[in-house]
C-alpha cells in the first residue's frame, strides 16, 4: 500500500524499504540503481527511504519491492549476505570512468589548438583517424573525446600504436575498455601497461600479439 503522496504506509513495506536502502547504501550502490533500470528511492523529509518504478517515477508496489529483494540478494551462496554483482560491477565501471576522465583527454576545440590546424579540419582528421582504426574516440556526455595517451605532443597519433590499436577497434571494441585496457596494467602482458609498452622496441611485439588475442575474444562474443 502507498499513500497519496507516494510514500509507503504499510509498515511491512516501509522495514523492507529502507532495509534495503540502508543495504545499498552501505555498499555504495544507491546511485547505481537508475544505470542498473532497476527501481530507485528517495529520502523524504523524514528520512524515509521512499521506492518508486524506473522512468514511469511512480511509487513501487510490494510486490515489486519484494521482488527487487529477491533480486538483489540471488547471487552467492548465502543469500542473507549476497552482495548484487551487476551492480557492483556498474559502480566499478563508473569509479573507472571517472578516473580516466581525471586524465588527459581532447575535444576537437583542444586538439584544433594543439595541432593548430581549424576545428573543421581536425574533425575531418579524427573521424577519418577513428574510421580506418588508427585512432581511439570515445563518446562521453553527447560528445566525442580523444584520450591523450595516443597522441604526440603535436597532437598526431603515435605510429608505435597503430598495430595495438587497430584490432581492438577493428573487433568494434567498447571504447571505454579499450581505453581502461590501453592504460592500464593488463595481465596478458604481465602487468605491462600496453600504451607504454608499445613504445619499447623490445616489448611492442609482445603488446600486438596481446591486442591480436584480446581482439579475436571481443568478436568472438555475441
Amino acid at each position: 500500500m502507498t499513500s497519496a503522496d507516494g510514500t509507503q504506509d504499510d509498515p511491512r513495506v516501509d522495514e523492507l524499504g529502507e532495509r534495503l536502502a540502508a543495504w545499498l547504501e552501505d555498499l555504495d550502490l544507491a546511485t547505481h540503481l537508475a544505470e542498473a533500470g532497476l527501481p530507485t528511492f528517495e529520502r523524504d523529509e523524514q528520512g524515509r527511504a521512499v521506492w518508486s518504478e524506473p522512468d514511469a517515477g511512480g511509487p513501487l508496489a510490494p510486490d515489486r519491492l519484494a521482488e527487487l529483494d529477491r533480486l538483489l540478494h540471488s547471487e552467492g551462496s548465502d543469500p542473507q549476505h549476497a552482495v548484487p554483482v551487476p551492480l557492483v560491477l556498474i559502480a566499478r565501471q563508473a569509479r573507472v570512468r571517472g578516473e580516466l576522465l581525471a586524465g588527459r583527454w581532447f575535444t576537437y576545440e583542444t586538439l584544433a589548438e594543439v595541432r593548430g590546424t581549424s576545428l573543421e579540419a581536425t574533425r575531418f582528421a579524427v573521424h577519418k583517424a577513428g574510421q580506418t582504426h588508427r585512432l581511439l574516440v570515445v563518446p562521453a556526455d553527447e560528445r566525442a573525446i580523444v584520450p591523450a595517451f595516443q597522441l604526440t605532443p603535436e597532437g598526431q597519433p603515435r605510429p608505435e600504436l597503430a598495430a595495438v590499436l587497430e584490432p581492438l577497434l577493428a573487433a568494434r571494441m567498447d571504447p571505454w575498455r579499450a581505453w581502461v585496457w590501453l592504460t592500464q596494467p593488463a595481465a596478458l602482458l604481465g602487468g605491462l601497461v600496453p600504451e607504454q609498452a608499445a613504445a619499447d622496441p623490445e616489448t611492442a611485439d609482445v603488446v600486438a600479439l596481446a591486442a591480436s588475442r584480446l581482439a579475436e575474444r571481443v568478436a568472438a562474443r555475441p
